[in-house]
């Protein structure tokens, strides 16, 4: 595309009804917010699912990490080798009962980073139609043989595993918990087929990791089960941070730290902000029960009262709630109302979902009280659209 077709382009975006625009927003809790006008929401679009960003011991613990600069210097192969980083990826390896771990600027990046390492000509990578975008990009710069199957059919997946020949490495990548449906991938399933047809499997557990499963360790606790090559993950949602890692065997992380260049050219996240989220994984091994009860208690209650007020909902076993609106317009229209009475809520529209899917993308976390999830209910009924 020419500079000079920019303006075109963009008006098209506006004429769909597509333009996006950053909102300023500053969270006080872990559950509420205020904008530049002093405005203040109750926040349901926040993806701190254990509202780990406001918890007294991850605060105390980016406090002394301070100490030692506010950012790393470098990459970590140079000067950016905090030891917070190194003690992270020791734990997250232990927490996700694989031999280690590897610490990335973001979760989007770790994919990025593994598939482009691991994936390449004479390859073939097996994707889920709605993986997340850093998947979809990760697939596309590897430059290994792509092909997507259907959201979730593993019918359709064995077909394709069965005709695509390939004397490379077959790789299964796909989403733990899907970021706009909210509903699990089919673990067992995908192992099984893994194991039949000699692939690698990835999964993101972005979405899974302190949500699903007994002690929120993902998609493999959740289904009580081993199997899954590399866990990809991220610091940023249950674990209060920022960053991603991706955890497998002692040889792969070792191939990634050699080969991965997001790993390699990328400067490393600070030692506050690898203390963050080890301190908040710290807090979740210790109590589990504190945050995982809470986040399950908040969400039933949640979908108990949306049922009540006869709003529709798809169902699911997390804590990504999904109102599908249809058309973008009432989406949007719906986000608004209920924004203007104090509730922040996203409307997902094309390209994050397909054409006439728009939603409503509510999430629960562990920090909202009761008193705000009623709040959010009232509000919600109150401005919902009937006609979408």
């Amino acid at each position: 595309m020419k500079i000079s077709d920019i303006p075109k382009e963009l008006e098209e975006i506006r004429t769909e009804g597509r333009f996006r625009k950053v909102r300023d927003l500053r969270m006080i809790t872990a559950s509420r917010g205020v904008d530049r006008e002093g405005k203040e929401y109750i926040v349901f679009n926040s993806n701190d699912y254990l509202g780990m960003t406001h918890e007294k011991e991850v605060e105390e613990a980016v406090r002394n990490a301070i100490a030692y600069g506010t950012g790393s210097g470098g990459a970590r192969l140079t000067s950016g080798a905090v030891f917070e980083l190194s003690d992270l990826e020791k734990e997250i390896a232990a927490f996700k009962h694989k031999e280690d771990a590897v610490i990335f600027n973001t979760g989007y990046m770790t994919n990025l980073g593994v598939l482009y390492a691991l994936a390449g000509p004479g390859d073939v990578i097996f994707s889920d139609a709605l993986n997340h975008a850093s998947i979809v990009d990760g697939c596309r710069i590897s430059k290994a043989a792509v092909k997507v199957y259907p959201h979730s059919d593993m019918k359709a997946l064995e077909k394709l595993l069965h005709e695509t020949e390939t004397e490379g490495q077959r790789f299964i990548v796909t989403d733990g918990v899907f970021s706009m449906d909210g509903d699990v991938a089919d673990l067992p399933s995908l192992v099984k087929l893994k194991e039949i047809y000699n692939a690698c499997l990835i999964v993101d557990d972005a979405h899974a990791t302190g949500v699903i499963g007994e002690t929120g360790r993902g998609t493999a606790e959740y289904y009580h089960m081993e199997g899954i090559d590399i866990q990809v993950g991220t610091l940023s949602k249950s674990l209060g941070s920022e960053g991603g890692f991706a955890a497998a065997s002692r040889q792969i992380t070792d191939y990634l730290r050699n080969r991965s260049r997001p790993f390699i050219f990328s400067t490393s996240i600070s030692a506050a902000t690898g203390a963050a989220a080890l301190a908040a994984l710290r807090l979740l091994e210790r109590n589990p029960e504190t945050y995982m009860g809470a986040l399950r208690r908040n969400t039933g209650y949640m979908k108990e009262k949306l049922t009540e007020a006869n709003i529709p909902f798809l169902p699911g076993d997390t804590s990504i709630i999904p109102i599908v609106m249809g058309r973008e317009e009432a989406a949007m229209e719906y986000a608004a109302r209920c924004r203007e009475r104090g509730i922040l809520l996203s409307a997902i529209r094309p390209p994050s979902v397909p054409a006439g899917t728009s939603r409503i993308r509510l999430t629960v976390t562990a920090a909202h009280t009761r008193e705000e999830l009623d709040r959010a209910v009232k509000v919600m009924k109150e401005c919902f659209i009937e006609d979408c």
